[in-house]
């Protein structure tokens, strides 16, 4: 199954309070932080969400 490679590349400091929630339940937590998850559409909603603070990879 295709993963997705998601890393934040900018801070959270004057976000909304839902997408610094996002962001953690990504388990993103400071600026270069990289996770991979699973390319489902709840992480893609999540993804969605804070697509303005994260740049996303597909990975196989």
């Amino acid at each position: 199954m295709a993963q997705l490679k998601v890393q934040q590349k900018k801070s959270t400091i004057g976000c909304k309070a839902n997408q610094r929630e996002t962001l953690r339940s990504l388990g993103l937590k400071r600026i270069g932080d990289v996770v991979v998850k699973e390319d489902r559409p709840e992480i893609r909603g999540m993804v969605q969400t804070v697509r303005h603070l994260v740049t996303v990879e597909e990975v196989e």
